[in-house]
């Protein structure tokens, strides 16, 4: 895949023109509603095997052939240029596809209301494909270890289609909230325990789970402790049965990290104890906050540069977000929230109201800003396909095991492609 960002006067004719491919191949790749009203700086994945690279000034073909981790005999073979021959600035070069690491690819998927909404059965069915797990949020727990749980639906019927898996996510959700008084009652009552991975484990084998995942938010933090020896109690109790044990984890960059979300979190006794780990590493940019990228790539970075200190890239998941927030300005603490918005939404409301998109280099994400038919000003923050392909990089570079999606059911039909372009995604066997 070629990831193309549209100039002022791009059209889908000239950019297939210039990759060698067709304009109706860019609209399906992309999932353009509207093809001939590209706004500028809109990112789009241009579908050929491999990539080309413009010659900027100061290249050589030992510099291109570095950066893209090839020789530059080979190089300078494929492109039929010889080897000691001056480069023009402009020259279009062709870079072939280099191997692709095997990683682990989860999303959530949460049901609202209670139901099952078609939009949200059809996302599953059409991203499975590119999934090692689909996990169901949530199996709630209740306070005398019983379980509540989600609607399944033909979730299991798609991940069998789709040669995935899929996680049971148990939660200490109570009344739409993570409860710390649930989550200490669980971590510290011995018969509370024992009914609950009673329940856990003939759920998981009545259902088909090969995963459990425990995603227990906002606990205490003298339950620190108490919910390391949970862990270690759940994965001896699981692994007897044959199932794994992956944790989420609030996204710290310290073992001292202050805050109700991060001190019960402890990341050397998850790394040790869990199959695996998912780092939740999004929301600084939220719904109640002020605006600003939802995971941006160098907070990102400092929470698994930590992660790292603690456990192995093997077991680490990286968390990223499938949507962005749309502002209204200016931030008032305790005011309106932000609007979620899909990445095709925002490219939809930037071209609705006849404005740029802009990329922060350093939170490596898109967004722009526009005033509405009342003359408010918002500000829009999102993903798009360089965003993703920063995260992709780091997955590469550092050799995490995968990747984690919060969550599925907005559209972001860049990311599925960039996905499987740069990653063979373990299935089940």
């Amino acid at each position: 895949m070629q990831i193309h960002v549209v100039s002022q006067g791009d059209s889908l004719f000239s950019i297939a023109g210039t990759y060698g491919t067709t304009v109706n191949a860019l609209i399906n790749a992309n999932e353009l509603d509207a093809p001939g009203q590209l706004v500028v700086g809109q990112a789009l994945v241009i579908p050929i095997v491999g990539q080309f690279y413009f010659v900027q000034p100061g290249d050589s073909l030992y510099t291109i052939a570095q950066r893209f981790g090839i020789s530059y005999q080979e190089l300078a073979r494929i492109n039929n240029i010889p080897v000691n021959g001056s480069l023009n600035v402009g020259l279009r070069l062709y870079i072939p596809p280099g191997p692709k690491p095997e990683i682990i690819a989860n999303a959530y998927v949460e049901p609202i209301g209670g139901t099952v909404s078609q939009a949200i059965e059809n996302a599953a069915r059409k991203n499975t494909p590119y999934l090692s797990y689909l996990a169901p949020f949530s199996y709630q727990v209740n306070r005398d270890g019983s379980l509540q749980a989600p609607p399944l639906n033909n979730f299991k019927a798609i991940a069998d289609a789709n040669n995935a898996n899929l996680m049971m996510v148990i939660t200490t959700l109570e009344e739409g909230a993570f409860s710390a008084e649930l989550g200490h009652i669980v971590v510290t009552v011995q018969e509370v325990q024992n009914r609950l991975l009673d329940n856990i484990v003939n759920t998981a084998k009545e259902v088909g789970f090969t995963d459990v995942h425990f995603d227990f938010e906002f606990l205490p933090p003298e339950d620190r402790d108490a919910y390391s020896t949970f862990l270690t109690k759940a994965k001896e109790r699981l692994s007897q049965e044959g199932i794994l044990m992956s944790t989420a984890l609030a996204p710290k960059v310290s073992a001292t990290q202050e805050g109700a979300w991060y001190e019960a979190h402890d990341y050397g006794a998850h790394g040790s104890v869990a199959d695996f780990v998912v780092l939740m590493t999004y929301e600084w940019g939220y719904s109640g906050g002020p605006a600003m990228a939802v995971s941006p790539i160098d907070q990102v970075r400092r929470v698994v540069d930590y992660a790292l200190t603690e456990m192995p890239p093997s077991k680490i998941l990286l968390g990223q977000n499938l949507y962005g927030y749309d502002w209204t300005l200016p931030y008032v603490e305790g005011g309106e929230y932000a609007r979620a918005v899909s990445p095709q939404q925002a490219i939809a409301l930037a071209r609705q109201y006849n404005v740029p998109i802009q990329y922060d280099t350093t939170a490596q994400a898109p967004y722009f800003n526009y005033w509405d038919e009342e003359g408010k000003e918002h500000e829009v923050w999102f993903e798009d396909a360089r965003s993703i392909q920063a995260k992709f990089d780091m997955i590469k570079e550092l050799g995490l095991r995968g990747i984690s999606y919060w969550k599925l059911g907005l559209a972001f039909p860049q990311n599925w492609l960039l996905l499987q372009d740069n990653f063979t995604i373990t299935k089940a066997d």
